[in-house]
């Protein structure tokens, strides 16, 4: 490692340690109040609010031993997502944690708390190689992570230049993800003001496929599937969804069903109404549903967002199954819809466009941050690229 030095996580901080479910479990959560992050909101170096749970000021008052400050690394350490790991995010604050987070709160004179948490995920292969406890479950215990060595440079300043690096491209993306929120968010008020707010009596009652076109995906032999990039992406549901668009992940030779660039995607299997969108022409296993416009094929944000409007019907099919919900052909074939004037719809496709647009070319951009930075991480976290700093005067 050169002028890289071993260090065992508890020199570097003054808390390990993660917090508890409130009495009553779920059933306590409130409205509003304290939050209490979970593992659902720690992703790998992203904090979600996805799911981000509150509790009042006396569950709180209870928790006051996990009570998470600002710089503070969250670090996930039972179950799927063990070794997950980002930094709390400030507007989140006042928080707590639950049994299943940990908080690593660095010393500030010992360590650069963004370069723990790349370390971090650097290690993360051995993390989770620690937590490997029986047969059935993953943890680490909080005598492993104060134990577990992290590799640093020897002066502060070369871990602030290695982190400033990483973080300058992880600010950049979380902005990009920000500004897509916001254009979603604007895009679909629009449509509920357009379409559902202001509702007028002529408008034609219908059903889903008198504006849509839809496919129902059809899962390949399993012998076709590899991660190589051989012959067509392939998605399978929700496992595969990410934030506007799936995540490349298997690829198949033998597709049976195809959607084409920018359908909307709909999972149609436990869990049911989660919705994507097609990069690029590609195979949709049993699990997804794809859909288009019927009158034009290139008005697919008004697909997307009326799509994400039936969404509370659809998910009602979750609850249908005696083992998980699905929906299927007929259902969709029998959903009730309101149909609006084509020139409503041509003149709200036309002012959502270029927003839609945008948020696709900000979900490039940041694909192609992402895979910098996890490019990078390896390399300068091991030494093996090394950056300019000045030493702290």
């Amino acid at each position: 490692m050169g002028e890289w030095q071993e260090i065992p996580l508890k020199k570097l901080t003054n808390k390990i340690g993660s917090g508890a479910t409130p009495r009553g479990g779920s059933n306590a959560y409130k409205e509003e109040g304290i939050s209490l992050i979970r593992s659902q909101n720690v992703l790998d170096l992203k904090f979600s609010y996805d799911g981000l749970a509150f509790i009042d000021d006396q569950q709180a008052e209870k928790l006051n031993n996990v009570e998470v400050c600002e710089n503070d690394v969250l670090l996930n350490i039972t179950g799927d997502s063990v070794a997950r790991c980002c930094l709390v995010d400030k507007n989140c604050l006042p928080a707590r944690v639950n049994q299943h987070v940990a908080i690593i709160r660095v010393l500030p004179e010992k360590a650069d708390h963004r370069f723990i948490l790349y370390a971090l995920q650097f290690l993360k292969p051995e993390l989770l190689s620690q937590s490997e406890i029986g047969a059935t479950r993953r943890a680490l215990t909080k005598g492993m992570i104060e134990d577990f060595t992290i590799y640093t440079p020897e002066t502060f300043s070369q871990q602030r230049a290695i982190a400033k690096v990483l973080f300058s491209l992880d600010e950049k993306i979380d902005l990009l993800y920000r500004q897509n929120k916001t254009l979603e968010a604007f895009a679909e008020a629009l449509f509920r003001h357009t379409f559902i707010d202001n509702v007028e009596d002529d408008w034609e009652d219908g059903k889903l496929p008198d504006e849509f076109d839809f496919t129902m995906g059809l899962s390949p032999p399993g012998s076709s599937y590899n991660e190589d990039g051989e012959g067509i992406p392939m998605y399978q549901g929700n496992a595969d969804f990410e934030f506007r668009f799936p995540r490349r992940r298997v690829y198949t030779t033998e597709e049976k069903r195809l959607a084409e660039k920018y359908d909307t995607l709909i999972s149609v299997r436990a869990p049911v109404g989660e919705q994507n969108m097609a990069f690029e022409k590609c195979c949709i296993g049993r699990g997804v549903a794809a859909f288009r416009y019927k009158r034009n094929a290139n008005y697919y944000s008004y697909t997307y967002f009326k799509l994400r409007s039936l969404m509370d019907q659809v998910k009602q099919y979750n609850d249908t199954g005696t083992v998980f919900g699905s929906i299927n052909k007929k259902d969709f074939e029998n959903l009730d819809i309101i149909i609006p004037p084509n020139g409503l719809i041509d003149e709200y496709q036309g002012q959502v466009k270029p927003l839609d647009d945008k948020v696709i070319t900000n979900c490039i951009q940041i694909k192609t941050l992402e895979n910098l930075r996890d490019t990078l991480l390896p390399k300068l976290m091991s030494g093996e690229v090394r950056v300019q700093y000045e030493e702290a005067v």
